[in-house]
């Protein structure tokens, strides 16, 4: 595991060289247009476009036993139109994980967490963009430290504002289990997340993201902070986003609190859907 934290270190560092060198988008004004139209795109949860982003988040140093956890979040984004004024947009997450030193000393674990499915019915406005619809917890891990073996239920939303180069807002939701084995803790959780993004032609983009996890049921709150750096390209046919951003801790117990931590994103675009 040591070696491939090492290896990914030396990706993750490799990366914003990468992102600065990546110009295929800005040889045509044109074209320039269309990457920074792509890019305000992908900046809105709820915009109609199929993407599949990786996820990859590295965190060290968490809890009482110094642990690590390198998370891959499968988040495939595939709208539904079901009229001219309103669209179904569903989100999921599927994180495949492996820790070590997380939940005791010389502990390591491995396999599928907890999938989360979101939908957000989203109307056609002006000025502000708002979703509204249900999110699920969806007890897929396969492993009994990855999960929380319940089935979960609640209200997500989104409201936030764009213009062209510029996309604000907030998206959350908070789950309560409804169902699963009773002899594990209840599920009682409020997330969300915060972001301020500023495209430019090229389809490069800066922006800063917070995110917040609360806890009721542990009573425990995790606040972190990510200033990110964005790119657009293609390979071959495919048209891609890469970002990276540190992961910061603002505020969280010391049981779940990381030290530090990186992520680093790529999406798979098909922007003709």
């Amino acid at each position: 595991m040591k070696r491939s934290h090492s290896i990914l270190i030396k990706s993750l560092l490799a990366l914003p060289f990468f992102l600065l060198s990546i110009d295929s988008y800005a040889q045509e004004e044109k074209a320039g247009a269309s990457a920074q139209e792509l890019a305000d795109k992908l900046a809105n949860p709820v915009a109609s476009l199929i993407s599949v982003p990786l996820q990859n988040n590295l965190t060290y140093g968490i809890g009482p036993y110094n642990g690590s956890k390198y998370q891959i979040n499968i988040q495939p984004v595939i709208p539904f139109k079901l009229s001219e004024n309103l669209n179904l947009i569903t989100r999921y997450i599927l994180p495949v994980v492996d820790q070590q030193d997380v939940i005791g000393e010389n502990t390591h674990e491995f396999g599928l967490s907890d999938a989360t499915v979101t939908a957000f019915f989203t109307p056609k406005t002006k000025g502000i963009i708002l979703g509204v619809g249900p999110a699920f917890l969806v007890p897929t891990a396969t492993e009994k430290f990855l999960g929380t073996e319940k089935f979960g239920v609640g209200p997500s939303v989104l409201v936030m504002h764009q213009g062209k180069g510029l996309s604000i807002g907030f998206i959350a939701n908070q789950i309560w289990s409804v169902a699963g084995n009773e002899n594990r803790a209840d599920f009682n959780q409020f997330y969300t997340q915060l972001f301020l993004t500023h495209s430019y032609k090229s389809g490069a983009s800066l922006g800063i993201t917070s995110e917040i996890t609360q806890n009721w049921e542990g009573n425990t709150t995790l606040i972190t902070l990510s200033p990110n750096v964005g790119a657009i390209t293609k390979l071959g046919g495919q048209t891609m986003q890469f970002a990276v951003m540190p992961l910061i801790p603002i505020v969280g117990h010391s049981d779940i609190r990381p030290d530090w931590g990186l992520r680093a994103v790529v999406a798979f675009v098909f922007p003709g859907s």
